[in-house]
């Protein structure tokens, strides 16, 4: 196999590995935030609500995002190896780094929500604002690649 296309597979890969990357640092970031928020909550004897799960998967969709990437990169036919190469890096970073990005909010609206039991749908919004990144390097991606 050629140089040229193996740097396109890999590539190719590297949009969901990084991605991927980004979304597992993120579920540590906040599942140790839930974590500790909850016992906050456990703490003052105050019942530890169960919807902030919803905070800690918040890195899932990131994993999703990549993965559709990956494929559209593969399906490719009009990007050579070279572009194949740079969109997927900086795919895959785009991508995994708004997962972190979005699971560093997401552990500061655990902590927030556990010691005010409100405002759940201002902080889902700005954890959103993050996940917005990530929904805009893939759509580009695409683009680029069709």
């Amino acid at each position: 196999m050629e140089t040229i296309a193996i740097l396109g597979k890999l590539g190719i890969n590297a949009s969901f590995g990084l991605s991927v990357i980004g979304a597992v640092f993120g579920a540590f970031v906040v599942g140790s935030g839930t974590i500790g928020a909850w016992k906050k909550c456990f703490v003052q004897n105050k019942p530890a609500p169960f919807i902030m799960i919803a905070f800690a998967g918040q890195p899932l969709t990131n994993v999703i995002y990549g993965f559709i990437t990956m494929n559209t990169l593969a399906g490719s036919v009009t990007l050579d190896g070279f572009q194949l190469l740079y969109a997927g890096v900086f795919a895959g970073i785009g991508i995994g780094g708004a997962a972190y990005a979005q699971c560093y909010c997401a552990a500061c609206a655990s902590d927030a929500y556990a010691e005010t039991g409100q405002g759940f749908g201002n902080y889902m919004m700005v954890i959103g604002v993050c996940e917005t990144i990530a929904l805009f390097v893939m759509v580009f991606t695409m683009l680029f690649a069709s």
